[in-house]
């Protein structure tokens, strides 16, 4: 796999690099940002192998191979947040978080390395909630969202108002909280988070592009949001009968029946254990024997 380009797109003074296929993986929309003193990358995506215009420093929103497969391409300081920089620094550690079966490691392990370029960067450092960077007339500012990772995280450009939500991307696909690191709660929290903050644009990694105007955003915030709902509400519906987690797995929440890979089985597990714990809790699914869930 290799870079297919992409494409400048200017917002005020932010210039997003739209990625191959509008940014759907395994390609994404990464952003230049530059002020008078500084330039910075964010989220180096794989649109820009071998054609990574120049800056002072990159930021990484999580550690997720779409969002690094352009930083080979630069030597220059790499920012991520601390609860995912022990995965930007080591891809044996990024691997390991995403929770997929032993047999299929070290296959997983290859595809990043040659199709994402994927290497560990033990150099790089660790930003926390609300760190700043000072470009010269221009900032970026840390805004940690996290649930799709630990350390996932967004990034305030200002004075342009630009929030850069990542992989709160807006898609139809809904909420990714799959991986060992993941937690539906907190990605709803992030959710929130994001809906109190007023921009003029709204950048997502993924498809959706750029949105302009809080109230537009919003809107499309929400109904991201509501791929949680009806996911729950479609394992109540299964739950009619006692089912398994397995067969909850076999019966899907996220993925479409077409998808596979050594991936889907593992993520749909973690998926369907975040709701039923979240159902039990709410006294809407009880536990029988042996091992199986029903809607209370």
């Amino acid at each position: 796999m290799h870079s297919r380009g992409y494409t400048a797109v200017e917002y005020g003074e932010v210039t997003v690099l739209v990625g191959a296929r509008q940014g759907a993986y395994p390609y994404g929309n990464s952003l230049l940002v530059r002020g008078t003193s500084a330039s910075l990358l964010i989220d180096p995506s794989l649109s820009l192998v071998g054609d990574a215009p120049a800056v002072d420093g990159v930021l990484v929103s999580h550690a997720h191979e779409d969002h690094i497969a352009g930083l080979a391409g630069y030597d220059v300081p790499v920012h991520t947040h601390l609860s995912d920089l022990d995965a930007v620094r080591s891809r044996e550690v990024m691997v390991a978080g995403f929770g997929i079966p032993s047999d299929a490691v070290e296959a997983f392990d290859r595809r990043l390395r040659d199709e994402f370029h994927v290497e560990g960067r033990p150099d790089a450092l660790g930003f926390e909630d609300g760190a700043t960077f000072d470009l010269g007339g221009r900032t970026v500012s840390v805004v940690h969202l996290p649930g799709h990772t630990a350390g996932h995280s967004g990034f305030l450009i200002e004075p342009d108002g630009f929030l850069f939500t990542a992989d709160i991307d807006l898609t139809s696909f809904g909420p990714f909280y799959g991986d060992l690191g993941s937690d539906v709660e907190a990605f709803e929290a992030s959710i929130r988070r994001c809906r109190e903050i007023d921009a003029r644009w709204y950048g997502t990694s993924h498809q959706k592009g750029v949105i302009e105007g809080a109230a537009e955003f919003r809107r499309r915030l929400d109904a991201f949001a509501g791929v949680v709902e009806r996911r729950e509400a479609a394992l109540l519906s299964f739950l009619g009968e006692p089912r398994t987690v397995d067969e909850i797995a076999e019966h899907r929440l996220v993925y479409r029946p077409h998808v596979e890979g050594p991936h889907v089985r593992p993520v749909e597990r973690r998926t369907a254990v975040q709701h039923l714990d979240r159902l039990i809790g709410r006294g809407l699914v009880e536990k029988v024997e042996p091992e199986r869930f029903r809607a209370a």
